[in-house]
Formats: C-alpha cells, structure tokens, sequence
C-alpha cells in the first residue's frame, strides 16, 4: 500500500475542501491515487460541490495584445519566482512585447529577451503558455485582464453581418462576456462541448449520491443535479452576471439579436489563471513559449471538453 503522507493529505484537502480525516481515509481507499480519492469524496459527499482545481504556486502575470481591427488576439502567460518581479514594470513591458511578437508571428523567437530580462532582474523568467485566436467569417477577438494581471480571458465572438463588428452594441457585448468568463469561471461555450464521458462521470457520481432514494425519484435527482452542472460550466447556460443572473447568457445574447441584424455566436474561449496549467495535464510542461494553453476552450487538469482529450 502506498503511503499516505501529510502533504498529499494536505494537498486533497485543499483540492476539495473535506475535512483532513476524510481526506486521509479516501487516500487510503484510493491506494494513493489523489483523483480516486476526490471521486470517492465525491460519491460521499464530503468533498464542496466545487472541486478546486490544483494549481501550482508559480508567480507571474497574464498578458494580452489584440491586433487593429481585432480579428486576431494572444493571451499569453510569464512566469518568475516573485511577486515582487510579477509587478515590474520591466517584467510587465517584456510580457507585453512578448504577446505582440506572437500575435505577428506564431512562431516569433523570444529566448534573446528572455535571457536579456532574466540577466537585468536576476530571476528566472519562463514563457510559460500561451494561445493565439484569430476569427474565422464575421466577428471579433477580444480580450480581458483582470486587476492584478492574474487572470486572463480571449474569446472569439461572431456576427451574423460583417457591419454588426463595428456596432457599439456588439462591441458591449463581447465586452460583457469577457467579464463573464473572468468571473463565472465557465469551462466550456456549450453543453454540446463537454466530453460524452465527463457526463457519464457526473452521472455516476449523482447516482451515487442518491442511492438510497426511492427508485422513481433517482432518475429525476440525477437530472436536476446534471443540469445543475451544466450551468455551473456552460458559458450559454450560466447566470449573466451583469444581470444578475435573473437571466441566462443565452437569453442575453438572443435579446440583442434585433438590434444587432441577427444574433452573436459565442465560438470559443479561454480563461487562464496564472500557474493554473500544471505540467502534467499540458503535454510537456512549460519547456518553451511555442507550447500553447491547448485547445481554445481547454484548461489543461480541469477541462471537461471532447477536445482535451488525447
């Protein structure tokens, strides 16, 4: 049996917020396996309905550049040791640069920069993700920084009319949905984007939760717990925020279609949290700046979408 030690006790406890001695006992029956374990926390219901996505401790910043005219956009992540280096102005205007150089070139070379900072500010300094979007027929690219530059969103939004782009109501609304994203955390634009297996995992785990209902009620709970997901990591299906969510983002966006010659199409996203892209669920790590954050609507560790998948 492997052994169970209090960092991996620690670290289950933090992914799920279930108590130490829950945590312990699921690492126990999982053998080690720390993803068993919050399965099986899951299953009993003591681990949060909002699983915590395991993220590493790097330091850095999410930077962003969207080309004139706005059909292509970069997000792009740096990373150093310190908090300190993450609020440079050096370090700052060097993620910057960096994210214009891979808007105009994918495959720009940025390692004499970065050795060149990395010799002024005395910190290693590492290039660590980042994603390139560029608009296919009508629509825009935008993006959003969060205060701190610790968040990161790029979407893609289309027009059903090439003019509808340069409408002030459009350009709102794209607006709208990146402080959505930011805030609302979603996982995915749609239902139809998340991996047929994800759902047949949630379902298991509801039944689960439920087996000592009454049989006819099972199927009903699984359904209601099911759609409760869904508007917890679908971007159509949550609460719009800036509402409240007295309506859904899909509503939102259907009500502005008069206005706007026909309805905007909410095509891909990305949210990128500083360090929120472990290693091991990126394909090779943080070894050079041409690794991109992976699919647009995926978050590597945490990502529920067909596309993730190998």
């Amino acid at each position: 049996m492997a052994e169970i030690t209090a960092a991996a006790v620690a670290k289950l406890r933090e992914m799920t917020n279930a108590g130490m001695m829950d945590c312990k006992k699921a690492l126990v029956e999982a053998g080690g396996d720390t993803q068993k374990a919050v399965e099986i926390l899951r299953k009993k219901g003591a681990a949060t309905a909002q699983i915590k996505a395991a993220r590493s401790a790097k330091e850095g910043l999410i930077a962003q550049h969207i080309q004139p005219g706005a059909r292509l956009g970069v997000l792009i992540e740096v990373n150093c040791e310190t908090d300190f280096v993450a609020r440079n102005e050096s370090f700052r205007a060097f993620a910057d640069e960096a994210a214009r150089k891979l808007a105009a070139d994918p495959g720009a070379d940025l390692e004499a920069d970065r050795q060149k900072l990395v010799g002024a500010i005395r910190e290693n300094i590492r290039i660590a993700r980042h994603t390139r979007m560029e608009v296919s027929a009508n629509g825009m690219v935008a993006a959003y920084i969060h205060t701190g530059a610790k968040v990161g969103v790029l979407v893609e939004v289309g027009a059903g009319q090439e003019a509808t782009v340069a409408n002030d109501d459009f350009k709102q609304l794209v607006k709208d949905i990146t402080l959505q994203i930011a805030a609302a955390h979603p996982l995915s634009v749609s239902r139809d984007q998340i991996d047929p297996v994800v759902i047949a995992k949630e379902k298991e785990i509801a039944a689960e939760q439920v087996k000592n209902k009454p049989p006819q009620a099972i199927a009903k709970i699984i359904e209601g717990k099911l759609e409760k997901f869904y508007q917890s990591y679908c971007l159509l299906d949550q609460g719009f925020v800036k509402k409240n969510s007295e309506i859904s983002v899909k509503d939102h966006v259907a009500a502005l279609a008069p206005p706007l010659g026909g309805a905007g199409t909410l095509r891909r996203l990305v949210r990128a949290p500083v360090g929120g892209y472990p290693a091991a669920g990126a394909r090779g790590g943080f070894g050079g700046h041409r690794r991109p954050f992976g699919q647009p609507s995926c978050w590597a560790g945490s990502c529920f979408c067909r596309r993730s998948r190998p």
